[in-house]
């Protein structure tokens, strides 16, 4: 097919604009910046001066887990406890997710809050950064006294007893032992949140659920119905022994689904007060000297880490880390990264590019944790959410969602980079934010020869939008939409003709 009467954003600095497109079976096969003539296809898609870009990669989402929050009640806007409560009380539902409470005016929230609405039937709910679990007593109850682990936090009253919130470790465990919903549960919620994701113009993800066996899933979907996405899939650094005993190496896998990488975490978050911050404040889950031991181990069998980072001081035992065991895996040209990066000293802040180490961002993070950060990081705002410096630096910086901690949406990614930033220094070009978004992802899982942009050779990966956005005043870009959705020359969102 040709793409015509448009506007093709390649993405390719070597050309960023052209005329028309040709398709031909899941590749880009011509027509970048030829006339439109010399293209002879069967079929045309008229653009009716519509844009056309590269599919958005979201690298940093816990698909399955976002899917399933669709069906939990939603506390992310809740402004006090009694107002989470109350719509735990109105859905009638005993499971759900964002609550936030470093602001509610009545928190902290506690196991008797929900006991008053629950009786015996086990409630939890977990908060808005997916770090600390509220529990009622009939949950507390599922783990028979059994909540305290090395690297997690179990909040206690006056008197030594539970309190309700776990953190951390503690809240995984308990999640991984009493939360967790059935395959077929998991996959059906998937099938629909593909739908959703492709009409926001995804294409692919870096899945993060590897430690929910994400790749399980995909499996059953990928035999059950074709992928509408292509999948990155992570899978837990403790997974290593299994993974070498039986000979899997990163990128095994189909076009669609891959294994690539090793996730592994250093500290909390912002929100649960559990950053790792030079201070001594927060919760340590992996220390650097763990971390080196995991990186080497993981390149001796041909794998990249990804390791979760926020604090300052996680960020700079990481980078320590990956700079002590570099000998093992810079040979081999292993793609590491640090997902987050939300707190970065001034000293740390280069060492990325040096390092050659790819910063996982989400961009949309600044604005949504604003008034945390200027609560609790007061002293060193200006060494955080430094998207732009690091990019100045020579980094690699890929966007994603951390979904559903915050809404998989790239184009809000997008917003959040180049016009939602209250950092204004640290603010985006809408073309860095989108090379952030299509472009740099493909490098990180090794296939900036086969997606990211639109030139021949590629998969015809591509978003359709209503508008030019590089034509749009500032203003203007909240209004740009997705129209259509392409991955490997299949349309899977709203195929043409468009209205």
């Amino acid at each position: 097919m040709i793409f015509r009467n448009g506007i093709i954003r390649t993405l390719d600095p070597a050309l960023p604009r052209a005329r028309a497109l040709a398709i031909a079976g899941d590749r880009v096969s011509g027509g970048v910046g030829v006339h439109e003539t010399a293209l002879a296809s069967p079929e045309t898609v008229d653009l009716g001066g519509r844009c056309v870009l590269p599919g958005f990669t979201d690298s940093h989402v816990h698909f399955p887990t976002w899917a399933m929050t669709k069906r939990e009640v939603k506390l992310e806007d809740a402004t006090s406890v009694a107002d989470a409560v109350q719509r735990i009380r109105d859905s009638g539902l005993r499971r759900g997710y964002g609550w936030r409470d470093a602001e509610w005016p009545d928190g902290p929230p506690t196991r008797e809050h929900l006991d008053a609405i629950s009786g015996d039937r086990p409630m939890a709910f977990i908060s808005k950064d997916f770090h600390s679990l509220w529990l009622n007593s009939a949950a507390l109850a599922l783990a028979d006294g059994d909540l305290e682990v090395e690297g997690g936090v179990v909040e206690r009253d006056a008197d030594g007893e539970p309190t309700g919130v776990l953190r951390e470790e503690s809240a995984w465990r308990f999640k991984d032992r009493h939360l967790e919903y059935t395959a077929d549960e998991y996959v059906d919620a998937m099938r629909a949140g593909m739908k959703l994701a492709n009409a926001r113009g995804v294409v692919a993800y870096h899945d993060k659920d590897g430690w929910i066996g994400a790749v399980g899933l995909w499996q059953r979907l990928e035999q059950q119905t074709a992928l509408t996405v292509r999948v990155w899939q992570s899978t837990p650094w403790e997974n290593l022994p299994r993974l070498r005993e039986i000979g899997l190496r990163s990128g095994a896998g189909s076009p669609y689904l891959r294994l690539g990488y090793l996730k592994a975490f250093m500290d909390g978050t912002l929100g649960s007060q559990t950053a790792w911050m030079l201070d001594g404040s927060g919760v340590t889950i992996t220390s650097g000297e763990q971390l080196a031991e995991i990186v080497r181990d993981a390149a001796g069998a041909g794998w990249p880490v990804a390791v979760h980072a926020i604090g300052d001081r996680a960020n700079r035992e990481a980078l320590d880390a990956f700079e002590q065991t570099r000998d093992a895996w810079q040979p081999l040209g292993l793609r590491q990264r640090i997902e987050h990066a939300q707190c970065v000293h001034a000293d740390d802040l280069p060492r990325f590019a040096q390092l050659g180490v790819a910063v996982s961002a989400q961009f949309t993070h600044a604005p949504s944790d604003e008034q945390l950060a200027k609560r609790f990081w007061t002293d060193r705002l200006d060494q955080t959410y430094s998207f732009r410096s690091l990019l100045d630096s020579g980094a690699l910086v890929a966007n994603g969602s951390d979904a559903p901690v915050e809404e998989l949406d790239p184009w809000a990614g997008v917003l959040a980079a180049v016009s939602g930033h209250w950092r204004e220094d640290e603010r985006l070009s809408l073309e860095q934010a989108l090379h952030a978004t299509c472009v740099a992802p493909a490098w990180l899982s090794y296939d900036e020869r086969l997606r990211g942009t639109l030139v021949p050779g590629r998969y015809a990966d591509l978003v359709v939008l209503d508008r030019d956005p590089f034509a749009c005043e500032p203003a203007e870009l909240s209004e740009v939409h997705v129209v259509a959705t392409m991955v490997g020359g299949r349309w899977v969102h709203n195929p043409p003709p468009w209205d």
